[in-house]
Protein backbone atom coordinates (compact mmCIF):
# COMPACT_ATOMS: atom_id res chain seq x y z
CA UNK A 1 0.00 0.00 0.00
CA UNK A 2 2.59 2.61 0.92
CA UNK A 3 4.09 1.73 -3.00
CA UNK A 4 0.99 2.81 -4.01
CA UNK A 5 0.37 5.79 -2.22
CA UNK A 6 3.93 7.05 -2.90
CA UNK A 7 3.35 6.36 -6.74
CA UNK A 8 0.28 8.38 -6.69
CA UNK A 9 1.38 11.23 -4.68
CA UNK A 10 4.81 11.40 -7.35
CA UNK A 11 2.33 11.33 -9.41
CA UNK A 12 0.42 14.17 -8.01
CA UNK A 13 3.85 16.26 -7.87
CA UNK A 14 4.52 15.64 -11.20
CA UNK A 15 0.62 17.44 -12.40
CA UNK A 16 1.51 20.09 -9.76
CA UNK A 17 4.26 20.86 -11.37
CA UNK A 18 3.13 21.43 -14.89
CA UNK A 19 -0.02 23.54 -13.37
CA UNK A 20 2.61 25.75 -11.67
CA UNK A 21 4.64 25.61 -15.60
CA UNK A 22 1.45 26.42 -16.79
CA UNK A 23 1.00 29.61 -14.99
CA UNK A 24 4.55 30.62 -15.81
CA UNK A 25 3.55 30.39 -19.73
CA UNK A 26 0.61 32.02 -19.37
CA UNK A 27 2.07 35.20 -17.53
CA UNK A 28 5.41 34.83 -19.93
CA UNK A 29 2.95 35.33 -23.10
CA UNK A 30 0.76 37.32 -21.88
CA UNK A 31 3.14 40.20 -20.75
CA UNK A 32 5.12 39.68 -23.68
CA UNK A 33 3.81 42.75 -24.95
CA UNK A 34 4.82 44.91 -22.15
CA UNK A 35 8.35 43.60 -21.88
CA UNK A 36 8.45 43.85 -25.65
CA UNK A 37 7.39 47.64 -25.13
CA UNK A 38 9.70 48.55 -22.52
CA UNK A 39 12.94 46.74 -23.64
CA UNK A 40 12.21 48.16 -27.69
CA UNK A 41 10.15 51.22 -27.65
CA UNK A 42 11.73 53.02 -24.46
CA UNK A 43 15.25 51.02 -24.46
CA UNK A 44 14.70 52.88 -28.29
CA UNK A 45 13.56 56.32 -27.27
CA UNK A 46 16.69 56.08 -24.43
CA UNK A 47 19.09 55.57 -27.13
CA UNK A 48 17.78 58.52 -29.23
CA UNK A 49 17.10 60.68 -26.36
CA UNK A 50 20.94 60.14 -25.20
CA UNK A 51 22.01 60.18 -28.43
CA UNK A 52 20.91 64.02 -28.56
CA UNK A 53 22.96 64.52 -25.64
CA UNK A 54 26.54 64.49 -27.40
CA UNK A 55 27.32 68.10 -28.23
CA UNK A 56 30.57 69.47 -28.37
CA UNK A 57 28.96 72.36 -27.36
CA UNK A 58 28.14 70.84 -23.78
CA UNK A 59 30.09 70.02 -20.65
CA UNK A 60 30.65 66.45 -19.72
CA UNK A 61 28.79 67.21 -16.73
CA UNK A 62 25.57 68.36 -18.50
CA UNK A 63 26.07 65.63 -21.37
CA UNK A 64 26.15 63.14 -17.90
CA UNK A 65 22.82 65.17 -16.83
CA UNK A 66 21.51 64.91 -20.03
CA UNK A 67 21.90 60.91 -20.43
CA UNK A 68 20.93 60.68 -17.04
CA UNK A 69 17.30 62.55 -17.68
CA UNK A 70 16.45 60.45 -20.81
CA UNK A 71 17.10 57.05 -19.12
CA UNK A 72 14.52 58.61 -16.50
CA UNK A 73 11.07 56.82 -18.63
CA UNK A 74 12.83 53.33 -18.53
CA UNK A 75 14.30 53.28 -15.71
CA UNK A 76 10.93 54.21 -13.82
CA UNK A 77 8.89 51.54 -16.45
CA UNK A 78 10.85 48.81 -15.71
CA UNK A 79 10.53 49.68 -11.70
CA UNK A 80 7.25 49.85 -12.37
CA UNK A 81 6.36 46.29 -14.28
CA UNK A 82 8.91 44.78 -11.44
CA UNK A 83 6.82 46.04 -9.13
CA UNK A 84 3.42 44.84 -10.33
CA UNK A 85 4.99 41.32 -11.52
CA UNK A 86 6.19 41.09 -7.60
CA UNK A 87 3.14 41.60 -6.51
CA UNK A 88 1.53 39.18 -9.06
CA UNK A 89 3.86 36.56 -7.55
CA UNK A 90 3.09 37.59 -4.01
CA UNK A 91 -0.38 36.61 -4.54
CA UNK A 92 0.53 33.53 -5.95
CA UNK A 93 2.77 32.08 -3.73
CA UNK A 94 0.03 33.36 -0.35
CA UNK A 95 -2.62 31.19 -2.25
CA UNK A 96 -0.43 28.91 -2.48
CA UNK A 97 0.57 28.47 0.99
CA UNK A 98 -2.80 28.30 1.64
CA UNK A 99 -3.08 25.26 -0.22
CA UNK A 100 0.00 23.83 1.73
CA UNK A 101 -1.57 24.48 4.89
CA UNK A 102 -4.83 22.54 4.17
CA UNK A 103 -2.83 20.05 3.02
CA UNK A 104 -0.52 20.00 6.21
CA UNK A 105 -4.08 20.09 8.40
CA UNK A 106 -5.55 17.35 6.49
CA UNK A 107 -2.62 15.05 6.19
CA UNK A 108 -2.94 14.58 10.30
CA UNK A 109 -7.05 14.04 9.65
CA UNK A 110 -7.54 12.12 6.88
CA UNK A 111 -5.64 9.65 4.70
CA UNK A 112 -2.69 11.10 2.72
CA UNK A 113 -4.17 10.30 -0.41
CA UNK A 114 -7.28 12.07 0.18
CA UNK A 115 -4.87 15.02 1.47
CA UNK A 116 -2.64 15.08 -1.76
CA UNK A 117 -6.18 14.95 -3.67
CA UNK A 118 -7.24 18.33 -1.67
CA UNK A 119 -4.00 19.75 -2.09
CA UNK A 120 -4.25 19.00 -6.00
CA UNK A 121 -7.53 20.17 -5.97
CA UNK A 122 -6.68 23.54 -4.09
CA UNK A 123 -3.05 24.42 -6.40
CA UNK A 124 -5.47 23.85 -9.44
CA UNK A 125 -8.29 26.55 -8.45
CA UNK A 126 -5.57 28.82 -7.06
CA UNK A 127 -3.44 28.90 -10.11
CA UNK A 128 -6.72 29.04 -12.14
CA UNK A 129 -7.55 32.09 -10.41
CA UNK A 130 -4.20 33.65 -10.95
CA UNK A 131 -4.34 33.31 -14.48
CA UNK A 132 -7.52 34.48 -15.13
CA UNK A 133 -6.39 37.26 -13.24
CA UNK A 134 -3.57 37.88 -15.86
CA UNK A 135 -5.96 39.62 -18.58
CA UNK A 136 -7.04 42.34 -16.17
CA UNK A 137 -2.86 42.82 -14.73
CA UNK A 138 -2.06 43.28 -18.49
CA UNK A 139 -4.67 45.76 -19.60
CA UNK A 140 -3.36 47.66 -16.35
CA UNK A 141 0.04 47.55 -17.06
CA UNK A 142 -0.36 48.43 -20.70
CA UNK A 143 -3.38 51.58 -20.27
CA UNK A 144 -0.17 52.80 -17.33
CA UNK A 145 2.10 52.48 -20.60
CA UNK A 146 0.07 53.89 -23.12
CA UNK A 147 -0.17 50.71 -24.98
CA UNK A 148 -2.69 49.78 -27.61
CA UNK A 149 -3.62 46.54 -29.04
Amino acid sequence: MDHIAAVEEQMVTERLRRKLNEVNLAAQSQLSPIQDHINFTLQQAYFKCAYECFDRRRKQEEISNCVENCSVPVVNAQHQFENEMSKFQERLNRSLMVCQDKFEAAKLQQAKTDAMTNLESCVNQSIEENINSLPHFVQRMKATFSISD
